[in-house]
């Protein structure tokens, strides 16, 4: 059972969440939009800098002694991977419009914890050209702030996430310190890759990983139950759970099913006066603060913004700039893999240990930044393969001897251009479960990161190919997919003509709004986004909490 004290001091049971209080809490000085990594990390600053803060995130709070259960549904071929964590396609409609599908449902979480509930984990600092890409590359934009003064928050998202890495690549940008546990140790199939890298002249090193090699922040070390993406039931695998908790332990008020409508202004619209909720019971409520912090992220963020419409503010709130919701970016997939004539132990661990950068600074006007990946999970788990139902008894026994611990694969992540044609908008022709129009995913990839993927692509053949591996599957330009890292549609700047927050966070347009999370990412680079969305978190806090004696 899960407990916690309830505003008037009495104990609850958050396994049954009817009679939770869902009110707005009075003289709030802090009003955060969305539990997940940078609205949690928020909040749990700013609680322990003595701030009243309160939490609204649209999605449940979920019970951690469910994750067993939740593990048992991603394995079995029953379920989808929306099931994992309660999607609810009414609750969570949208549509998609660009020249590529977008799934977006697939890989995303609306609860307390967010995408950290279901992420894979792995935790990069972007390189320090990511930061000057025009200047450095000749294409995208420069962000307004650089490597430099990030690089100490950073450090700080390390120690609050629990990274266990390694400083044995040479490729990442200078770091202070070493990581706060030490790195997993490469896979037996690392060791197999590794040996064809060597013959081809291509470097491998660690993986910076948010899960617990040894004891960490009370949680324990990984036990390997191999289920990381998309749940990890142990807890060594960090998520925003951790500090949407520590934030209630100091005094913060997390309200989960809270659904945030609309963000009203005052008349002179320059500050937000409310968050206007609606709870479970149908009740519409409005929870006024000092302060404002959204963080929803790069799909809801945009959307809640544009359905924030008023007279001032005819095309959307915060956006008198046009570039709410425009750039979207994500980072392509790149894929190869096949099967060995020798065991590979596959899935025997359910996360990466060994990846390349030694390509990535060759970035410029052609060719977009991109890492590679050694995958520990290629083909299927024995668990899987007899869930499946495809064959039984003797049969099945033959199948797991014939098509099981063969299998070898590596995967890639490839930056795409920001783009004012790639966006998120409001579809008016679709409305979801309250009435409101459902964001629409209009997608579009830059033909710089397809060529990029036809590179990587000719990389990854030649590494199997010296394996002497039989490829006998390939994710390329024409059958590529996201990573579900959504950025861009709040964009950083100095300008704002041309952008939606300032290099504080700080909307352009409204003088008690922040906005945290990727979709303040001006480019995305090629690495995997936690890790900066912790460290611009970490920074913003201190920004607000240096703000609110002046609001």
């Amino acid at each position: 059972m899960i407990e916690s004290a309830d505003r008037s001091g009495t104990t609850t049971d958050r396994s049954d969440r009817s009679d939770i209080d869902r009110t707005p809490v009075v003289d709030a000085d802090v009003c955060v939009i969305g539990a997940g990594p940078a609205g949690a990390i928020v909040s749990d600053r700013l609680a322990a800098a003595g701030h009243s803060v309160v939490v609204l995130d649209a999605g449940p709070r979920f019970d951690p002694a469910d994750r067993i259960d939740r593990q048992e549904r991603a394995i079995r071929p029953y379920y989808g991977r929306p099931d994992v964590w309660d999607g609810d396609p009414e609750r969570d409609a949208y549509s998609s419009s660009g020249d590529r599908g977008y799934p977006l449902n697939h890989a995303r979480v609306k609860g307390v914890g967010g995408s950290t509930l279901h992420w894979q984990g792995m935790v990069m600092r972007l390189h320090e050209d990511d930061f000057n890409a025009a200047t450095e590359r000749g294409v995208g934009v420069d962000w307004p702030i650089d490597y430099a003064d990030l690089r100490p928050y950073y450090a700080a998202a390390e120690r609050e996430l629990g990274v266990s890495g390694a400083s044995d690549n040479p490729y990442a940008p200078p770091r202070e310190e070493p990581h706060p546990m030490p790195a997993f140790p490469p896979s037996y199939s690392d060791s197999l890759f590794a040996e064809a890298c060597e013959e081809l002249g291509i470097d491998m090193h660690s993986v910076p990983n948010a899960r617990n090699s040894e004891g960490y922040d009370d949680r324990s070390a990984c036990v390997g139950y191999g289920t990381c993406q998309p749940v990890c039931p142990s807890g060594a695998k960090y998520d925003a759970t951790v500090h949407a908790d520590r934030a209630e332990e100091r005094g913060a008020t997390v309200i989960d099913r809270a659904a945030v409508q609309r963000l009203d202004h005052g008349p002179d619209g320059e500050r937000i006066q409310s968050a206007e909720y609606v709870t479970p019971d149908g009740e519409t409520h409005r929870q006024e603060a000092d302060a404002f912090v959204v963080a929803a992220g790069g799909v809801e963020t945009p959307r809640l913004l544009l359905l924030s419409e008023s007279d001032q503010y005819p095309d959307g709130l915060a956006n008198t700039s046009g570039a709410v919701g425009k750039f979207f970016m994500d980072h392509l997939f790149a894929g190869t893999g096949g099967v060995l004539d020798e065991p590979t132990r596959q899935n025997h661990v359910g996360f990466l240990t060994s990846e390349c950068h030694g390509f990535y600074d060759e970035a410029d006007a052609e060719t977009a930044p991109f890492k590679l990946e050694f995958f520990n999970y290629a083909g299927p788990s024995p668990v899987e393969m007899a869930l499946s139902g495809e064959s039984w008894g003797d049969d099945l026994l033959g199948d797991l001897r014939d098509a099981y611990g063969n299998n070898i694969a590596m995967g890639a992540l490839v930056g795409q251009l920001p783009d004012e044609g790639s966006y998120v908008g409001l579809d008016r022709d679709r409305t979801d479960a309250h009435g409101n129009p459902v964001p629409e995913i209009h997608w579009s990839v830059d033909d710089r990161a397809l060529e990029t993927i036809d590179r990587v692509n000719a990389i990854q053949e030649s590494i199997l190919e010296e394996l002497g591996a039989e490829i006998t599957w390939q994710a390329d330009a024409e059958s590529t997919g996201p990573a579900y890292h959504h950025m861009g549609t709040t964009r950083m700047g100095e300008d704002p003509t041309e952008s939606v927050v300032d290099p504080d966070l700080r909307t352009h347009d409204l003088r008690n709004c922040w906005i945290v999370g990727s979709s303040v990412f001006p480019t995305g680079g090629a690495m995997n986004p936690t890790l900066t969305i912790a460290a611009l978190a970490l920074r913003a806090a201190e920004t607000i909490d240096a703000a609110l004696d002046g609001l």
